[in-house]
């Protein structure tokens, strides 16, 4: 009988999926739980919402206390972290290669380590360049997987229009089947749910 699955649906420029995906796999592997990543563009979720940018932005008090909150949460997963010069950070190109390759066993540490790059070194990473280097210093062809998955660039698109489907209205969001959880603060909750149902909805 095969582990029960949760799906992990983030954005490079969540800061909450930062912190999601520097423990989700510790953690599911603990549970006994796999894990699926599965990027997608928030932009177009805002949109729809009527918001022309995060939040965290448009909302003065919430983005101070977001800020204020990722250091306290950082600082208790032991996650590094410096607040990025801009937010939200653009990341189309890494975004694609995420959603070309993401049945791939590495797909896990090139996200944590873009993301990282984003939240813990303030650095652009919205460029084929800075994934190519993610994936070179995984020991991986990274030229080769760039230029491969420019032929999928739709898939980037389409997945985030799944994300609207299945009404995903922030980030990160898990799914156990059907079942959704909304936010890094349900993540055990969520693997709770894959363990005792075996991934059933």
């Amino acid at each position: 009988m095969s582990d029960p699955v949760i799906e992990f649906w983030f954005d490079f420029g969540s800061n909450y999926s930062y912190l999601s995906a520097s423990r989700i796999e510790a953690a599911a592997q603990a549970a006994q739980v796999q894990v699926r990543w599965r990027p997608f563009l928030l932009g177009p979720i805002f949109k729809r919402l009527g918001w022309s940018s995060s939040p965290f932005v448009e909302q003065k008090e919430k983005g101070e206390y977001v800020w204020r909150d990722m250091e306290r949460l950082a600082l208790k997963y032991g996650v590094p972290w410096r607040r990025p010069t801009t937010f939200p950070r653009a990341a189309v190109y890494p975004m694609r290669v995420a959603v070309a390759y993401q049945e791939q066993p590495w797909v896990g540490a090139f996200c944590t380590r873009v993301m990282a790059l984003n939240f813990a070194h303030d650095r652009d990473i919205h460029s084929n360049e800075v994934a190519a280097e993610v994936l070179q210093a995984l020991g991986l062809d990274g030229e080769r997987l760039v230029a491969e998955a420019q032929d999928h660039k739709a898939r980037l698109r389409e997945q985030s229009e799944e994300a609207a489907r299945r009404r995903i209205f922030g980030a990160p969001t898990f799914f156990v089947g059907e079942e959704m959880f909304w936010g890094n603060d349900r993540l055990e909750d969520a693997l709770a749910w894959a363990r005792a149902r075996g991934g059933a909805p």
